[in-house]
C-alpha cells in the first residue's frame, strides 16, 4: 500500500504541471523514436545489401584473369588475359568442390529490333548460369547445350531491354541485330532490379559465350568462370582446389604470384554486413545523443521541482516520511517521466519507420531487440539522471525546508 501511494503522489505531482511534464517528456520521447528509426533505417540497409549478395547466386566464386605490373604500377584483376576454355573443362573434371561452372564473356553495342534500338552489354554464359545466379525465365526457354556447342544465333532478354525493344509484343521468336548479327530472342527474365551498386542488373543480353566469343568480340580468351560450390562450407575447398589447378596448369612457379584472381562471394557479404553494421551503430549512437539531452532535461526539471516543493518536503519530514521515502517519491516522477517518454517514443519510432519506408521506398526493419534496447536505455536515462534531483530531496533538512520560502 505504501508503494502504491507513493506511486499515486508521484502521479499527481506530475500532473499539477501537465505542460511542463511533456515538454520534460519529449527530450525522451524523440530520443526513443529516433532510436528505433535509425537502428530500422540500418538494419533495413543491411538486409537489402545481403539480399543483392545472395542475388549474385548460390555458393558463387568468381574467377578473373589476374593483373599485370609496369614499371612498378599494377593495372587490376583482369587487365591480362589468362583463362581459357580448357581451364573451364579442368575446373569441372579435377574439383570435386565445384558441381556448376559457367565460362563467361562480355560484349556491347547497339542492339536493333526493327525501328527500335538500346545500347546494352551481351553477357556470355554456360547453361549452368541461370542455376548459379539463381536467376529465372519470366517465359520463353533458356539455351542448350547443343546452342553453346554450335555458337547458336540465340539471345535471352532482361525485362529493362525487352521493355525497351518489344513495348507491345512479346519478344520471343523475334529477331534482334546485335553488332549487325541477328540473334533469335528465346526466352526473358525475371526481373531482380538494382544491385548494391544501383545498377540495373535487368538492362542485359545473354547468349551462349560461345556466340559471343566467335561472332561478336572474336576475343580468345575468357573474361570470367563463374562457379558455384557444392555446399556453402565447400566455398574455401573449391578456391584452394581452383587456385591449385589452374597455377598448375599455368606453370606458375612457387613464389610467384597467381595469374589469375578468385572473389569469394563469402569474404564479400562479411565485408558488406560489416560495413552496414558500422553504420547501423553509428546511427545509433547519433540517435542516442537526443536520449542524454532527454535526460538532461528530466534533471533539469526535477531539481526545478525540488526548490519549488522543499516546504513541502519539510511538511513529509516533519510528520514522518524519512528522506529514503522522499528519495523514492522524486525517484519515481522521474522513472514515470522516462517510462511515459519511452513508451510513446517506440510508438513514434514504429510509425516513422514505416513512414520512412513507405515514402521513401528504403527498407526498414524493426527488432524486438531495437524496442527492448530503447526502452531499457529510457529506463537508464529515467533512474540516472533522477537520482540527483531525489537524493538532495532525501538530505534536505526538515527544518530548514519548513523555513523555506
Amino acid at each position: 500500500m505504501k508503494t502504491m501511494n507513493i506511486l499515486l503522489s508521484a502521479f499527481r505531482a506530475l500532473q499539477r504541471n501537465k505542460m511542463r511534464s511533456f515538454l520534460t517528456m519529449l527530450g525522451i520521447i524523440i530520443g526513443v523514436a529516433a532510436v528505433i528509426a535509425m537502428l530500422a533505417i540500418g538494419q533495413g540497409a543491411q538486409y537489402s545489401v545481403e539480399q543483392q549478395i545472395n542475388a549474385l547466386g548460390t555458393n558463387v566464386l568468381i574467377v578473373l584473369p589476374g593483373s599485370q605490373q609496369t614499371s612498378g604500377v599494377k593495372t587490376g584483376a583482369g587487365s591480362v588475359t589468362t583463362l581459357t576454355e580448357d581451364d573451364c573443362n579442368a575446373i569441372q573434371k579435377e574439383c570435386p568442390a565445384v558441381s556448376l561452372l559457367s565460362p563467361g564473356t562480355r560484349a556491347g553495342g547497339q542492339v536493333i529490333a526493327g525501328n527500335l534500338n538500346w545500347a546494352t552489354s551481351v553477357e556470355g554464359t554456360g547453361t549452368d548460369y541461370l542455376e548459379i545466379r539463381k536467376w529465372g525465365i519470366e517465359y520463353g526457354d533458356f539455351y542448350t547445350d547443343q546452342d553453346v556447342k554450335a555458337a547458336a544465333k540465340v539471345c535471352i532478354l532482361g525485362k529493362t531491354v525487352a521493355d525497351a525493344l518489344f513495348p507491345d509484343a512479346s519478344p520471343v521468336g523475334q529477331t534482334v541485330r546485335i553488332r549487325n548479327v541477328p540473334c533469335k530472342v528465346l526466352g526473358v527474365l525475371t526481373k531482380k532490379g538494382q544491385n548494391a551498386m544501383g545498377q540495373d542488373q535487368d538492362d542485359i543480353i545473354l547468349a551462349p559465350w560461345t556466340t559471343v566469343k566467335r561472332r561478336l568480340t572474336w576475343f580468345p580468351y575468357l573474361r570470367q568462370i563463374l562457379v558455384s560450390a557444392t555446399t556453402p562450407a565447400n566455398i574455401p575447398v573449391a578456391q584452394a582446389q581452383i587456385t591449385e589447378l589452374l597455377r598448375m596448369r599455368h606453370k606458375i612457379a612457387v613464389y610467384d604470384p597467381d595469374d589469375f584472381t578468385i572473389r569469394n562471394q563469402a569474404d564479400l557479404a562479411t565485408a558488406a554486413t560489416a560495413t552496414t553494421g558500422i553504420l547501423t551503430i553509428l546511427l545509433a549512437s547519433i540517435a542516442s545523443v537526443s536520449l542524454l539531452v532527454g535526460g538532461i532535461g528530466i534533471m533539469n526539471i526535477m531539481l526545478v521541482s525540488v526548490t519549488e516543493r522543499t516546504r513541502e518536503i519539510g511538511i513529509r519530514m516533519s510528520i514522518g516520511a524519512r528522506g529514503r521515502d522522499i528519495l523514492t517519491q522524486f525517484l519515481i516522477e522521474a522513472l514515470v517521466l522516462s517510462l511515459l517518454g519511452g513508451t510513446t517514443g517506440i510508438i513514434l519510432g514504429v510509425v516513422g519507420s514505416s513512414a520512412i519506408s513507405n515514402l521513401a521506398k528504403w527498407p526498414t526493419i524493426i527488432t524486438a531487440f531495437s524496442i527492448i534496447l530503447s526502452f531499457g536505455f529510457s529506463i537508464a536515462i529515467g533512474i540516472f539522471f533522477g537520482f540527483y534531483p531525489a537524493r538532495k530531496a532525501a538530505m534536505l533538512n526538515p527544518i530548514d525546508a519548513l523555513r523555506y520560502e
